[in-house]
């Protein structure tokens, strides 16, 4: 099991230490350093900077908005970076939620979300390939666009630069079972958002017969420390964010999942105390166990133990959010 460093996305402004944190991370061995964004910071620029002052480390973005981009712009951005990075990218891509598409893009969510991902990868795929003119007769992403405000005149075109790589690593966050299962199908990787080695039947089917070489890269919070408990607060911090704030009280991923993995009653509480302006009662309605089971918190000995049981499932690359450079390193030498 690789490991690789998540660092999410920027909250009021720059983090200063994220250069940094991604030099300490190649120097430590990992293989790989990721960046986020929501409806603030974009993940290509951090990820461009971070570029110009590493020089082997992986370069992922995990995940970027497919509503942000249209597929051939996001693959113009991966094969830019690619180039420039010398063949280091990997196009951790996410369709997000109805709240933040329409809210925050001013696009209308997907009637149906798994054949909007398959055009996209589609179309994102014959960029990297170069192999003629971008061409679908897609639903949702039709190459020329032929909708009823058409021109009539599009012209179905070949990108100018030659991509390094036809094959850059496209992976895909997902969280329902049939999404999951086409994430299998369509791309070279899965970002898990929230990933138990104790419950990956709650993806489905597909996570138990995966192809060769099939990358699956959950994000999980390690910190080592004494106190577990403290150590979780963040991590439910977190949840409570992404189960209250991140979705509509009718229509949350998050909290849909949160629920199949084994928590029902109290993924709705944590979203109606969110949703009631009561955040921090929502942040203690978490459960620690919840909590627990998704992250690596706790003395070195305790992670050392837990890190066992995500080397024995089908995770290739375990990417820990920790800005501490202590946890990075006890975490590189407990994999090692």
């Amino acid at each position: 099991m690789r490991l690789g460093l998540a660092l999410g996305y920027w909250g009021r402004g720059p983090r200063a230490d994220h250069v940094p944190l991604a030099q300490e991370a190649e120097r430590l061995g990992y293989g790989s350093v990721w960046t986020a964004e929501s409806w603030g910071s974009d993940a290509f620029t951090p990820l461009t900077w971070i570029a110009a002052h590493t020089s082997t480390i992986k370069l992922g973005t995990a995940v970027a908005q497919m509503a942000a981009r249209s597929p051939t712009t996001t693959a113009m951005h991966a094969l830019t970076l690619d180039h420039l990075s010398g063949g280091r990218v990997m196009l951790g891509l996410g369709l997000s939620g109805p709240q933040v598409v329409e809210g925050w893009y001013g696009r209308p969510f997907p009637r149906s979300p798994l054949t909007a991902t398959r055009e996209y990868v589609d179309v994102v795929r014959q960029v990297l390939r170069r192999e003629g003119p971008v061409a679908l007769d897609g639903r949702f992403h039709s190459h020329p666009y032929r909708g009823p405000d058409a021109t009539g005149i599009g012209k179905a075109l070949r990108p100018v630069t030659h991509p390094l790589r036809a094959d850059l690593p496209v992976l895909l966050g997902a969280e329902g079972p049939k999404n999951v299962a086409q994430t299998v199908r369509i791309a070279d990787g899965w970002l898990p958002l929230y990933w138990s080695p104790e419950r990956p039947e709650v993806y489905g089917e597909a996570v138990a017969g995966l192809p060769a070489g099939f990358l699956v890269a959950p994000m999980a919070h390690v910190r080592i420390c004494d106190d577990v408990a403290e150590g979780l607060l963040p991590v439910k911090t977190m949840l409570g964010f992404y189960i209250g704030g991140m979705g509509h009280a009718a229509r949350n991923f998050h909290a849909d999942l949160m629920a199949r993995m084994g928590y029902p009653e109290e993924a709705r509480r944590v979203q109606r105390l969110f949703l009631e302006g009561r955040r921090e009662e929502a942040v203690l309605a978490v459960p620690d166990a919840f909590a627990d089971e998704i992250s690596l918190v706790g003395p070195r000995e305790r992670v050392a133990e837990r890190l066992e049981s995500w080397r024995g499932g089908p995770v290739t690359d375990l990417l820990a959010l920790s800005p501490d450079r202590h946890t990075l390193r006890v975490l590189a030498e407990l994999n090692a």
